[in-house]
């Protein structure tokens, strides 16, 4: 019996990652927002890492922070271990990593949703939408309750048609023995929507008490005060180490001994697997020269005693999941928690959608997070967030909103994901993205908290802030450019000292610290500053002179390519009376429908031959148009 359960701007289906950013977003630029989820219990639960950041991802977390989104805020509140990562190479490839306390985390994020005025949290399974004409209208819930929205996200995760497989065993649910939502991936279906079947998977969970931490390498945290976001002033000081140990002869033989139980070699499991998150079972297989693998122990919590054995997913049977964790040094005697397990789901593909992540097929309808296609907490928040942002303003009567791949990696991925799709659950790389210069760890705030502040997310407190963080880096800047330094004699000292050549001549301070061998706080003790600079904004001036000629170049690379994106496709285009197109080009063209030449550009199967006749008809059409008229 269906009855009606009220009227929103935005319904968001789902409440993890994607969903929690989704639905605060939206809510926070001024819509109101309806959130349903499963289980109130998994709130932005991390089924799998109990981690946020790492290379790409953390860069993402720091772009989700500079739009005002909150899983920067939420991670610097709950962490048990912060890390930057890859100091000892360029800015372009460094970035933060923290280990969560997993149930601080989604109790601080659900706290968070639960106290946004403009947001309403139920549980409920939503199990059909409201579809009219082709237009989105709202959702109806296994109970029977009606919503009706101006427009609706799905961000349900790995939960569509949800199954588990462990060994010779496989059961419909979703995460963490979680109920599984069966009917609204059959509707989608019904509404014509195309979707694949992926797989993750998770190691087993073991007691930290029966670990022999003696036989492992310790992982501290770093010295330094560390944050994702911006707004971050209070910094956690007791932080948990994590241990390193790893796989040996013993482990990878009672592998190969049981590859035959094992789901993903005896075809128990369709669903298509993370190539960058390989089970142990593929690694031992794919990598049989490798003698070792390492494995991290992750603690999941201050108030737990289970440690995620990061490096060991699996979904061989429980007891060789035993007798496996038996062979490594430091876990001959411990006690397995929860095994290891695999998960196959219904993921849509996602170049049916457009870049503001709304549906083609049907209007007012958006997705995000892992029903896209996408692995990983920190690439399902960041399109929750865009899904959100466009979302809400489509309800709002505002213009959305899209990210290009220069913008940052949130760009890329979405563009990623539309224009080219994915046949396997796509993760995030630096080398994915082709202007990685610009979209560092570092300068997140730089890129994006313009469009943060514009779009309703940033507050005027916060934006004052960073306008004069901006103006004090190019005051700065300004300052070493006017300033000679002349060779005296402690000046060379230093120089010497931190092994180049001596000065000839005065120099100018910021072609002083070109040098490789010279850093700012150098350049500092000889030419001092009068105004008190904070840290970040010594390391913005640094980064901004010392890879000027390379940020140049790429900065010319992007306004070659504004060129090409600000040469828009009509939607209605037919690629059919374009004759001398490939027909595999003329075939994606039709799928895809790019908006621009650029992205028309990147796909697949589009040769530039192809992109070279499109630009003709188009200037064909406006030529014949200008005719016209």
């Amino acid at each position: 019996m269906q009855y009606d359960a009220g009227n929103y701007d935005v319904i968001v289906i789902g409440a993890g990652h994607a969903g929690a950013e989704a639905g605060l977003a939206a809510a926070r630029q001024g819509a109101k927002t309806l959130v349903l989820t499963i289980n109130l219990d998994m709130v932005a639960f991390m089924p799998c890492n109990p981690s946020v950041g790492g290379p790409a991802k953390g860069i993402v977390v720091r772009e989700i922070d500079a739009l005002g989104g909150e899983m920067g805020r939420n991670i610097d509140k709950t962490y048990i271990q912060m890390r930057m990562l890859n100091t000892g190479k360029g800015p372009a490839v460094r970035a933060l990593r923290a280990q969560a306390d997993k149930f601080a985390y989604q109790h601080e994020m659900k706290k968070t949703l639960e106290n946004e005025p403009n947001l309403t949290l139920v549980q409920g399974m939503v199990e059909e939408l409201i579809v009219e004409n082709d237009v989105c209208k709202g959702v109806i819930t296994q109970t029977g309750a009606t919503y009706l929205a101006k427009t609706v996200v799905i961000t349900t995760g790995t939960f569509l048609r949800g199954e588990i497989i462990l060994g010779e065993l496989k059961y419909s649910s979703g995460p963490n023995n979680q109920q599984p939502s069966i009917r609204l991936s059959e509707h989608l279906e019904q509404l014509g929507f195309d979707l694949v079947r992926f797989k993750t998977g998770t190691p087993p969970r073991v007691n930290s008490h029966t670990i022999d931490y003696s036989k492992t390498e310790i992982q501290p945290g770093d010295d330094v005060p560390r944050a994702f976001s911006y707004e971050t002033t209070k910094y956690i000081t007791e932080q948990l180490p994590c241990w390193l140990t790893y796989t040996n002869e013993k482990t990878h033989q009672i592998i190969d001994d049981n590859l035959h139980r094992s789901p993903m070699y005896s075809g128990m499991i369709k669903g298509t697997g993370p190539r960058y998150c390989p089970s142990i079972e593929d690694k031992v297989v794919r990598f049989n020269d490798k003698p070792r693998h390492q494995l991290f122990l992750e603690p999941e919590g201050k108030n737990t005693q289970e440690v995620y054995v990061q490096g060991l997913s699996t979904s061989l049977p429980e007891d060789v999941q035993q007798k496996i964790l038996h062979t490594i040094p430091g876990l001959e005697n411990v006690k397995m928690m929860r095994a290891g397990y695999a998960i196959e789901y219904d993921a849509i593909v996602p170049t049916q959608l457009w870049p503001t992540l709304e549906t083609k097929k049907i209007k007012n309808l958006y997705t995000a997070g892992q029903i896209n296609g996408t692995s990983g907490y920190e690439e399902a928040a960041g399109q929750g967030l865009m899904a959100g942002i466009n979302a809400g303003r489509r309800a709002l009567g505002k213009d959305e909103v899209i990210l290009s791949r220069s913008d940052a990696y949130i760009g890329v991925l979405i563009d990623d994901l539309v224009t080219k799709g994915t046949n396997e659950p796509y993760r995030l790389l630096t080398s994915r993205a082709e202007y990685r210069l610009l979209l560092r760890h570092d300068n997140a705030d730089l890129r994006l908290t313009d469009i943060g502040y514009k779009i309703g997310l940033i507050s005027e407190e916060r934006y004052e802030k960073f306008l004069a963080k901006k103006a004090a880096v190019e005051t700065e800047k300004e300052r070493l450019k006017s300033i000679i330094i002349k060779p005296k004699p402690e000046v060379q000292e230093l120089i010497k000292k931190q092994g180049g050549s001596e000065l000839k001549d005065g120099i100018k301070a910021n072609d002083l610290l070109k040098r490789p061998e010279m850093t700012y706080a150098h350049i500092e003790s000889i030419v001092p500053s009068e105004l008190a600079l904070d840290d970040e904004v010594k390391e913005q001036v640094e980064i901004q002179i010392k890879y000027e000629g390379y940020i140049e170049k790429s900065l010319q690379q992007v306004e070659r390519l504004k060129k090409m994106e600000n040469k828009k496709i009509p939607v209605d285009i037919d690629y059919d009376a374009i004759s001398g197109l490939a027909s595999e080009a003329r075939q994606k063209l039709k799928k895809v429908l790019p908006l621009s030449i650029a992205q028309a550009s990147r796909i697949s199967g589009v040769n530039p031959a192809d992109i070279s006749i499109l630009l003709v008809y188009l200037e064909q059409g406006k030529i014949a148009k200008v005719s016209n008229e």
